[in-house]
């Protein structure tokens, strides 16, 4: 039975949230942004794998290893492709429809590389 509630690859903000909010979430929050996108800022808490890296057979951190993710990228193209590759890997992978654009219009947080309010480059 997968997490995510719709049981596809796909999941809203609110479910993305849901999913990966909290000290006891289920799921890790994955941004597969470039660098200089991540610095300006990215969901609270999310963790950082460029989809280059990804596509090179960079492994995950330790943090995500073995457990649901739920993949972010600007607006959902990048992590299309990452979702496509991480679960070709075995793992369980939604990705987050909209992206951070759709987080941020949602009134979700957004921070930059020193958590201080970001924004979406």
């Amino acid at each position: 039975m997968s997490l995510f509630l719709r049981g596809e690859d796909r999941v809203t903000v609110d479910e993305a949230l849901r999913c990966t909010g909290g000290v006891d979430a289920p799921a890790v929050l994955l941004d597969v942004r470039e660098e200089p996108e991540w610095n300006a800022g990215h969901a609270p808490g999310a963790l950082h794998v460029p989809l280059s890296l990804l596509a090179a057979g960079a492994a995950l951190p330790a943090t995500a290893q073995g457990r649901p993710l739920v993949v972010m990228c600007r607006s959902g193209h990048r992590s299309r492709h990452a979702v496509s590759l991480l679960t070709s890997r075995g793992a369980e992978a939604a990705d987050v429809e909209g992206g951070i654009r759709a987080w941020a219009a949602a009134g979700h947080p957004v921070v930059d590389a020193r958590g201080n309010n970001g924004s979406i480059a």
